[in-house]
């Protein structure tokens, strides 16, 4: 938390770029709304995002398989 007297530290949006406080006021912060959280999320579901890193085995997801709904 600021010292008396200090302005708030401002990021910005990882998104759009917009200035957002860094503080328990901002309700979305890194973003500046829930709109750009949205937009980022959406990147990240459509594989757009990625964290570096080699594959491993077995991490794909196992196939449908209706004789598992017992």
């Amino acid at each position: 938390m600021p010292e008396h007297g200090q302005q708030p530290r401002r990021v910005p949006c990882p998104t759009c770029g917009k200035p957002v406080e860094w503080s328990e006021q901002a309700r979305w912060r890194p973003f500046c709304s829930e709109r750009c959280r949205l937009i980022d999320l959406g990147e990240w579901l459509d594989e757009n995002h990625r964290i570096p890193g080699e594959e491993t085995a077995g991490a794909a997801p196992p196939a449908d398989d209706e004789s598992n709904d017992r």
